[in-house]
């Protein structure tokens, strides 16, 4: 997409409009990325999704996808993130899911509260960093 701007000689390149369904369908693409440990796009293994979607029709194999690096997850959150990948990656745009209902899904089975997802601004936000790890451990 091409803008002109005062001038007719001077062009400047603008991203695509991006709407709500491609940022849904992008979103969907982060989650498998996070999962898989894999880019978008491979030579080796092409599209990201056309690969997974063998793996993400039949939960036994579900784990064979996921990124060794992963090092523990619970198999019902997995399943659940699996769940929402398919619906924000559905080919036909008007049958994906909204943002409001992936994130409705991720907060019913992660149990996150919005209050958990907004930054808390402290000047010791790393120190309490630092102590729920610690405690994670």
């Amino acid at each position: 997409m091409t803008k002109m701007s005062g001038n007719d000689s001077k062009k400047s390149e603008l991203p695509p409009h991006a709407d709500p369904e491609t940022n849904v369908y992008n979103f969907g693409i982060l989650l498998l990325e996070i999962i898989s440990g894999k880019l978008p796009h491979s030579e080796e293994q092409g599209n990201l999704v056309n690969w997974a979607a063998d793996y993400l029709n039949d939960k036994r194999s579900i784990g064979y996808m996921i990124d060794p690096a992963l090092q523990s997850f619970k198999d019902n959150e997995l399943d659940a993130i699996c769940e929402v990948i398919q619906d924000c990656t559905q080919p036909d745009p008007r049958l994906r899911a909204t943002m409001r209902e992936v994130t409705a899904k991720l907060r019913e089975v992660l149990g996150i509260s919005p209050e958990q997802v907004v930054p808390r601004i402290s000047p010791l936000w790393w120190a309490e960093l630092e102590i729920l790890s610690f405690e994670a451990a």
